[in-house]
């Protein structure tokens, strides 16, 4: 697969903020933030759960990444996935850097995917001990 999950308690609002929270404490910011339910529903006329696309990035990885290979901002930012579940709870995917970022085979690129995927898993880490 091309990331990991957990699950919340509590409300979409709730676990954003709780998310957002979490990026920042693992030295994340969150840039975009894209609300699909309400996408869906303006531009399909369809009604969904709660679904948002949180677009996270350090400017540190990022400079070096794209200094590295210019082509790699295709593939950025580091996605977060917030959606309602059927049963209520929330889950939570991190886009797994080393992945996505791996496609390039760009050896110079390792050891950054590595530094993104940890802050990635800081940031589930922070989650799940609260």
């Amino acid at each position: 697969m091309y990331g990991f999950d957990i699950k919340l308690t509590g409300d979409i609002d709730q676990a954003v903020t709780r998310v957002t929270e979490a990026l920042a404490k693992a030295g994340l910011g969150v840039l975009t933030k894209i609300d699909v339910q309400a996408v869906f529903k303006a531009k399909l006329n369809l009604d969904r759960r709660p679904y948002l696309i949180l677009g996270a990035c350090a400017p540190d990885l990022a400079r070096q990444m794209i200094d590295a290979e210019p082509d790699v901002g295709l593939l950025m930012p580091c996605n977060v996935v917030v959606q309602q579940e059927e049963d209520e709870s929330i889950r939570v995917s991190f886009m797994d850097p080393v992945k996505v970022f791996g496609i390039s085979e760009n050896p110079a690129l390792e050891s950054v995917n590595q530094d993104a995927r940890a802050r990635m898993e800081h940031a589930r880490n922070e989650l799940m001990s609260e």
